[in-house]
Order: structure tokens, then C-alpha cells, then sequence
């Protein structure tokens, strides 16, 4: 006679199982999802907004409403999505357009919060306080959007250093702005004056930027110092300080997802060892949490109620896209010299995704009046507009002059450090756009400690001489020892981009 906990246990290992059998279809559907979506032009997640809508209570009938646990794993998402952002961000590429990205965040955030209220008060008769926080919610480009799209994109560095800048940076400012904006619409919560509101918000941005820094170089620092062979182990290391960081800008009441997104660029920049598998394991994190989250926030739209929100949601897009977005853009980076092509092409990249949607939550958790229809209205916009703008940013680019015919140099080092003599194994795989396609081994003027030791070209290895010519699909090892190490990645990451004189003149050299 089976006891009552082991019918318990039975219970459990049931729903497990179904748990586990519907997660790893979502999951797959979602891996299958990116193909589509390469051929399409548009963002994943239209497709897994899709699966959770079909999975949902109007579909397969799943029911899933609770707004504070669509919140909570909603911001959970966004850390790894930030970490993400900024492991595989090089400081180089947006170095000289963290300026603008800044002005955008701030300056840019403030303008289009004003317009899109105005519009929401004047347009559609909402009251000024809801309408302003329809504005805050719609302000913020969606980092998962700007990383998916824009790196498919040939675009200068300049214009998607200060995209991918902006997508990092203004998750941060925009969500105190929403919560103070939902706290000031809300019986019952302690308001304060906007400049006290400002001055709390610019000491939470501060606050949480210096913890990530710092965390980022010390901890950074120590995990190169010690790190351990197993890349896989090291890249888990990697991923958990930024989600650290998160934590502790939390707790002492700063931003933690400008914490998150500072210690990672920190950490992606400072070249830690295993830095390709690092990439590859925070890679995998953030598209595991666009997955998650996309197919959580189609769980919680009811298709029957989004059709009363297609109007609204019509306007203030329309709004946002050729108004309020357009002014944010000459309002903040007018002043470094931007030209009017660039401008436009800013103002029409400027991509909406999760982050409005999880933001929405936040009226609804804190029960503000008379903001029950924001989160269908912010679905629905998401939706339309991600339709109109991703798909249409090549052809924008083409038209505007400023598509890129070769915008990267392809060229990949990982580096596994050889504890017990002191030195790393560095991998070179050079790729179809590389520069090192047909410079001779002792072209490349490898720095002292450093020395090719293996070429595998088309399935066969063999030991390289000075003479030996590389060849695009080539994988080498290099071995240096620990000091060289730098020197060694800097100057193959050189001839890659200008070939064999790299170095012979100060442009080159840079």
C-alpha cells in the first residue's frame, strides 16, 4: 500500500516531467525560431511572443496572470540580457560614442516621455499622470532587439556603438523613472517633488555604475589571476559576477541594471583567458532569457482583449516613431557632429521590445488607476512596429549611404592558460574576411615568447615553418608565454585587419 508521501512524490515527478516535456519543445521551437527569423529580417522575438500566445489560455490553455512573478522573472531576464550585451560589447567599437549613448539615455529618454504624454493626453484624453507614464514605459530601446538586429546590420561602428551604448545604458534610468512615475499616480505610496525624484534617480545611476566598475576590475582581475583550465567553469565565474553586481547595487539601493551592464563591459574588456568560450556561455544565457521571457510575456496577453488596443496603440506608435523619437535623437546627439542621414537612421532604429512590455507590469502590480489597458496597448505596439522597423533597417541603410560592404574583420583568438608554465595556448581560427589570408608566418613578427607551433587546414594539422602561407579556414596555436600574451592577440588582431604591414604606420597601428 503506497504511503501518502510517496503518492506526494509520484505527484511531483508528474508534473516535473510535463514541465520538462513542454520546456524543452518551447525550447527547441525557439532554437528553430532564429532561422526563420534570419530569413525574415525580423527580431525572434515576434516568433516567441507567438509561442506563448499559442501556449497561453486562448491556445493550448495555459493560464499564466500573475503580474509580480511576470515582473520578477522579467528583471531576472533583463540581467542576463544586459551581461550578455556587455561581455560581447568591445570597448573600442563604442569608446567614442558613449557620449551620445549617454545623451540618449538621459536627455533623449526625457524629450520622448514628453511628447508620447502629450500625445497620450491630447490624442487619445488619458490624464496626465497615466499619460506620462505611457511615455516613461515606450521610452526605452530593448537591448535584446538592438543585439539581435543591429549586429546583422552593416553599419559603421560609430552608429552601432552608440545603438548598442544606448540599448545597455537607458534600461536603468527609464525603470526608476517608471516606478517613481507609477509610485506619483498611486494613492496610498509617499510622494516627493520632482527634483528630489531626479536627484535620487542620478545618485542610483552613479551609484550603481561605480559598484560595476569596481566589482568588474577587482573580481575581473582576480579570475585572470586564478583562473582555472576548465573554460566552461571559468565562463560560469564570468556570467555570475555581473549578475553579482546586480545584486549588490540592489541591496544598497543604487541601479542594478547599469551595475549589471558596466561590470560586464568591464569584464569583456579586459582580456580575461577562455574569452571565446566566455562570449559562447553568455551567449547561450541571453538567449536562453529572451526565450523565457518572450514566451512568459505571450502567456500573459489575452489575444481577445488586444484587439481593443489596436487603435491606441497605432497612434502613440506613430507618435513615438516619427515625432517623439526623431526630436530625442537631434536633441542628444546633434551636438557631436552627427550627420542628418545618421539622425535619421538613429530615429528609426530605435527598437522596442521586452522592456516596455516587462515595464507595463509595474502599474499593474502597484494597482494604479486606470492603468489596466497598458499592458495590451504596449503589446500591441511592440508587435506592429518591431513589423515595420526591423525588416526595413537594411533597406534604410542602403538608402541612407551608410551601409558597410565588409564591417568586420573575422578573425577569432581563445586563449587557454597553461597554468604550470606560466603561458597560454592561443587559437586562431581566421575567417573569410581576415586580412591574414596569405601572409607568411614570419610576416606576422610575433612578439618575443611567442612562437606557431600548429596549422589545421581542411581536417589535417602539420608544424608551420617561417615560410608557411595562411589561408582563410585556417585554425592555429600559437603558444606565448603569460606576459606576451596581449601583445601576441593585439598583433594578429592587427594583420587581420590591415595584413602584413600592419604596424608600419600610426593608422594601421590603431
Amino acid at each position: 500500500m503506497p504511503t501518502l508521501a510517496a503518492a506526494t512524490s509520484v505527484g511531483i515527478t508528474d508534473r516535473l516531467t510535463t514541465l520538462l516535456l513542454i520546456g524543452s519543445v518551447v525550447l527547441l521551437l525557439g532554437v528553430a525560431a532564429v532561422r526563420l527569423a534570419n530569413r525574415s529580417g525580423l527580431p525572434t522575438l515576434l516568433l516567441y511572443l507567438g509561442i506563448g500566445m499559442a501556449l497561453g489560455s486562448s491556445g493550448l490553455g495555459i493560464s499564466f496572470d500573475d503580474e509580480a512573478m511576470a515582473q520578477a522573472l522579467g528583471y531576472a531576464a533583463l540581467v542576463l540580457i544586459l551581461a550578455e550585451g556587455g561581455l560581447t560589447t568591445d570597448w573600442s567599437a563604442i569608446r567614442g560614442s558613449v557620449g551620445a549613448a549617454a545623451m540618449l539615455s538621459t536627455v533623449g529618454v526625457v524629450v520622448s516621455v514628453l511628447v508620447v504624454g502629450v500625445a497620450a493626453n491630447l490624442l487619445l484624453g488619458v490624464p496626465w499622470n497615466v499619460a506620462l507614464l505611457v511615455g516613461a514605459v515606450l521610452s526605452s530601446t530593448d537591448a535584446a532587439a538592438v543585439f539581435s538586429v543591429l549586429r546583422r546590420v552593416p553599419l559603421p561602428a560609430r552608429l552601432s556603438g552608440v545603438l548598442e551604448a544606448e540599448s545597455g545604458f537607458n534600461d536603468a534610468p527609464v525603470v526608476l523613472l517608471v516606478v517613481a512615475l507609477a509610485a506619483q499616480a498611486t494613492p496610498g505610496f509617499e510622494q516627493h517633488s520632482w527634483a528630489f525624484v531626479a536627484g535620487e534617480a542620478i545618485l542610483e545611476l552613479a551609484g550603481g555604475a561605480l559598484i560595476g566598475f569596481v566589482l568588474g576590475q577587482l573580481i575581473g582581475r582576480l579570475l585572470r589571476w586564478g583562473a582555472p583550465g576548465s573554460s566552461g567553469l571559468f565562463s560560469i565565474a564570468v556570467v555570475g559576477v555581473t549578475v553579482l553586481a546586480y545584486a549588490v547595487a540592489d541591496l544598497v539601493s543604487t541601479s542594478g541594471f547599469i551595475a549589471t551592464y558596466v561590470c560586464a563591459l568591464v569584464l569583456g574588456n579586459l582580456r580575461l583567458p577562455h574569452r571565446q568560450a566566455v562570449r559562447g556561455i553568455a551567449q547561450a544565457f541571453g538567449w536562453l532569457a529572451q526565450i523565457g521571457l518572450f514566451v512568459m510575456l505571450g502567456l500573459l496577453a489575452f489575444p481577445e482583449r488586444l484587439l481593443a488596443q489596436v487603435v491606441p496603440a497605432l497612434v502613440l506608435g506613430t507618435v513615438l516613431l516619427l515625432v517623439a523619437r526623431p526630436l530625442s535623437v537631434v536633441a542628444s546627439v546633434a551636438a557631436f557632429g552627427y550627420s542628418w542621414r545618421e539622425q535619421v537612421f538613429l530615429s528609426w532604429a530605435g527598437l522596442r521590445g521586452a522592456v516596455p512590455i516587462v515595464l507595463a507590469t509595474v502599474p499593474l502590480m502597484l494597482g494604479t488607476p486606470g492603468t489596466e489597458w497598458i499592458f495590451d496597448m504596449i503589446f500591441v505596439l511592440v508587435i506592429v512596429f518591431t513589423i515595420v522597423q526591423a525588416p526595413t533597417l537594411p533597406w534604410i541603410t542602403r538608402r541612407l549611404g551608410l551601409a558597410q560592404a565588409a564591417p568586420t574583420y573575422d578573425v577569432e583568438v581563445e586563449a587557454t592558460p597553461l597554468e604550470d608554465l606560466d603561458a597560454n595556448l592561443l587559437q586562431v581560427t581566421i575567417g573569410q574576411e581576415s586580412r591574414l589570408h596569405g601572409v607568411e608566418v614570419f610576416e606576422l613578427r610575433l612578439p618575443p615568447g611567442a612562437d606557431m607551433t600548429l596549422v589545421v587546414r581542411d581536417g589535417t594539422s602539420f608544424v608551420p615553418h617561417r615560410r608557411t602561407v595562411l589561408r582563410h579556414g585556417d585554425q592555429v596555436l600559437v603558444v606565448a608565454t603569460a606576459e606576451a600574451r596581449g601583445a601576441v592577440v593585439e598583433r594578429i588582431q592587427a594583420v587581420s585587419r590591415a595584413g602584413r604591414l600592419a604596424g608600419w604606420n600610426a593608422a594601421d597601428a590603431g
